[in-house]
């Protein structure tokens, strides 16, 4: 499972990207610190079943940010957003809800899985597969299993509830309680995929205040 200071290293990439002017200082350390929240749910787990990967990693939440925001920022006739912030706010608030959806449960989402759906809907999904050119087959792939014949249907593969998932993390090693000493582990990179996104978003972080960012 990707680190949180991979998730940050990708929200990095993605703000330097999408805020345009808007980005400075304030506004990357905003977008960053929203995408913690969801490895919070860390702590959740040592005091309830559903924790890890559920109670912070439901799109739930992102959607109804965004559509609070939208209703702020869109339909009233004085947004408190903009009284307070102006632009700047509007654009780092968006920018923090893409974040929180795409760097911070995305990227599980298609690692080891997340509760895309808690509370509304217990159940763990990952999205895995492969999509491939064959010179014999045609378009391959599969993330979809569109055959009828084995009940397939456009969803992830889903692997259990809250109450039959449990990760390990470095708060809660071990959530299932069975082991006497166990071994706690902070990941920061576990796959090569992970140390370039960590490199990559971090390098264009910093270049992008080199090239017309706001360090403020």
């Amino acid at each position: 499972m990707p680190s949180t200071i991979v998730h940050m290293a990708f929200a990095g990439l993605l703000a330097a990207a999408l805020l345009g002017p808007h980005y400075d200082r304030r506004g990357v350390l905003v977008v960053l610190g929203v995408t913690i929240i969801p490895d919070l749910d860390s702590f959740v787990a040592l005091v309830a079943v559903a924790g890890h990967r559920s109670v912070g990693h439901t799109f739930l939440i992102p959607i109804a940010a965004g559509l609070l925001w939208a209703v702020d920022t869109r339909v009233r006739e004085e947004s408190l957003v903009r009284q307070c912030w102006g632009d700047w706010g509007v654009a780092v608030g968006w920018m923090s809800i893409l974040a929180y959806a795409v760097a911070g449960i995305g990227l599980d989402f298609v690692e080891a899985g997340v509760n895309p759906l808690w509370p509304l809907h217990d159940q763990f999904y990952v999205i895995d597969g492969k999509i491939e050119l064959s010179d014999q087959r045609g378009i391959v792939q599969t993330f979809v299993d569109l055959s009828p014949d084995e009940g397939g249907g456009p969803a992830p593969d889903s692997f259990g509830s809250s109450q039959e998932v449990n990760m390990s993390t470095g708060v809660d090693p071990d959530p299932s309680g069975t082991e006497e000493d166990p071994e706690r582990l902070f990941p920061v990179v576990r796959a090569g995929w992970q140390l370039f996104i960590l490199v990559v978003g971090t390098a264009v972080t910093a270049a992008r205040f080199r090239t017309g960012g706001h360090d403020e």
